[in-house]
């Protein structure tokens, strides 16, 4: 008969889930000894960047990726990119070792006390099985549930003596084979009522969220809002992990305000909002007003129950978004008297600053940036500035902590490029949110991982200096960064980097770093001037 060990690296298998990202401890070494010549291990000195990995590779690969933590500490270290993973729709199936059954009732020392209370905020199943044979049961009820809509991450505690229990091999086989499949179709009455809605609607706009591009419903995106002429406005950027729609399109109006009185302000004069694939609304800071212009009626279309249960106005949908928006298409005809939106202004020219700013920054990237290529974007002060000057208008090519916990940028870009190692990463990240992952440099240089790591480095934490304004505050401690020196901290994980301080040097920094991507991971530090860049 198969052990627990031998089912769960076949249950494994079967799943395409042969990359494990981890951080061993004694508690795991059961499980990995005498690793499968056909699963790679990734190694990361920190767990939240292991999480964060796994992150980023989840979300490119579009499948679960598997975990392996340490007991309590490892798990208590992991939390806050748990916590992201979450926010993100990540399917993250995260694995934690456990004490031997014998000591657990003594706590005995590294006993995860209760292990799954730690996660269980911020993850969709956490589990402990209460048997050995029910291991692999449980690890394909978290790799199923985690795949589900809305995807999430899931913990499953595992003591370390159960590994080579043996199990019935009958049974071991069911569990291998099962597939689950969770794409659910729309009401068609729904949906028909949904079409009369819009048909009827005198100025209808959409907004586009993360889920577009999550479930593939692009295209489908494209066709709805070109077909009855709706203006588009991105869901806002805090809580938008990806982008839903291309944001050079003549229908594409701008990102949503984070907060409830401007994003009113800014949907005024429409009498229907649609949402598409994203909560209503990822709100921050609190700003209050409306929640909806007076005369307008929502719907949403989401695949979270939670996300419909919780919105604070209008109506919801819960299906998979490409599916729905499909059967929606098919009932629409386009409006006979309805104007095309007016296509937004073209990014503003940079103004010439030294030292740099980020809209220069940004400017030069996209010029410079291979077709192909994916970003990866946690440079708070500057998020703005490199969406109103990059405008990604391909699927599968922007990513962001949706839950607004720092390192996850550094990390899931490093899980991005090992998911998609034949297009470009570019991991645009200020020198503050570097410190939060800054082992994932260690893993990129270790492996080989050809990412280029652009730091803006204004040595304040300029984002929260412009929260202290809104919220009328003064006087707070902790918000200026002087000598952190980024590259030099690279280099000493054996990241190859440079400092640069001119267009000049930028240009010719990136040309190198996405001409040649044999040498492994780069970096490119650009000291920046202080504050919020907008555009």
């Amino acid at each position: 008969m198969p052990t627990v060990r031998e089912a769960a690296f076949d249950l494994f298998r079967r799943h395409g889930m042969t990359t494990i990202f981890g951080n061993p401890g004694s508690t795991e070494l059961p499980m990995l000894r005498d690793f499968p010549e056909d699963f790679e291990y990734v190694l990361g000195l920190q767990e939240a960047v292991v999480v964060g990995m796994a992150d980023g590779y989840a979300q490119a690969s579009g499948r679960p990726s598997l975990v392996n933590l340490h007991t309590a500490p490892g798990l208590g270290n992991a939390v806050g990119a748990i916590f992201n993973a979450q926010a993100n729709h990540s399917p993250v199936v995260v694995t934690v070792g456990q004490q031997v059954r014998a000591q657990m009732a003594i706590q005995a020392n590294l006993t995860n006390r209760d292990a799954t209370r730690v996660a269980d905020p911020y993850v969709k199943f956490a589990f402990e099985p209460a048997r050995p044979e029910d291991v692999p049961l449980v690890l394909g009820r978290a790799i199923h549930l985690a795949a589900l809509p809305p995807k999430g991450p899931v913990v499953v505690s595992i003591p370390m003596d159960d590994w080579d229990f043996e199990v019935g091999g009958t049974e071991a086989e069911l569990v291998i084979e099962r597939e689950v499949d969770g794409r659910a179709s729309p009401d068609p009455v729904v949906v028909e009522q949904l079409a009369g809605r819009i048909a009827e609607a005198a100025n209808p706009v959409m907004v586009a969220g993360p889920d577009i591009d999550a479930s593939g419903a692009w295209d489908e995106a494209v066709r709805l809002a070109e077909g009855l002429s709706l203006p588009v406005w991105a869901s806002p950027a805090p809580g938008g992990g990806r982008i839903g729609f291309p944001e050079d399109h003549p229908n594409f109006r701008g990102i949503l305000p984070p907060a409830i009185g401007p994003a009113a302000e800014v949907l005024a004069g429409h009498d229907l909002i649609l949402v598409v694939g994203s909560s209503v609304f990822p709100y921050y800071p609190y700003m209050p007003g409306k929640f909806i212009p007076e005369g307008a009626d929502l719907v949403a279309i989401t695949s979270d129950p939670d996300e419909a249960a919780r919105a604070p106005m209008g109506s919801a949908v819960v299906a998979d978004v490409k599916l729905a928006l499909t059967d929606l298409l098919d009932l629409l005809q386009p409006p006979a008297e309805r104007e095309l939106p007016e296509p937004l202004a073209p990014p503003v020219e940079p103004e010439e600053t030294d030292p740099l700013n980020p809209s220069m920054v940004h400017a030069l990237l996209r010029e410079l940036l291979p077709e192909n290529a994916i970003t990866v974007l946690e440079a708070p002060s500057a998020t703005l500035s490199f969406r109103s000057q990059m405008r990604i208008s391909t699927p599968g090519s922007y990513f962001f902590g949706a839950g607004g916990g720092l390192g996850f940028g550094l990390a899931a870009a490093v899980g991005i490029q090992m998911a998609e190692p034949d297009r470009p990463v570019v991991c645009v990240v200020g020198e503050g949110s570097v410190q939060y992952a800054v082992t994932a440099f260690w893993t990129a240089a270790t492996y080989g991982v050809p990412v280029t790591f652009l730091v803006l480095r204004n040595e304040e934490y300029a984002i929260l200096k412009w929260f202290e304004e809104i919220e009328q505050l003064s006087g707070s401690p902790g918000l200026d960064l002087p000598a952190l020196d980024t590259a030099a901290i690279a280099g000493g994980y054996g990241v190859t980097s440079t400092v640069v301080s001119t267009m000049e040097e930028l240009e010719q920094a990136l040309a190198g770093a996405f001409g040649d991507r044999s040498d492994g991971p780069r970096l490119i530090e650009v000291p920046i001037g202080k504050g919020i860049a907008l555009f």
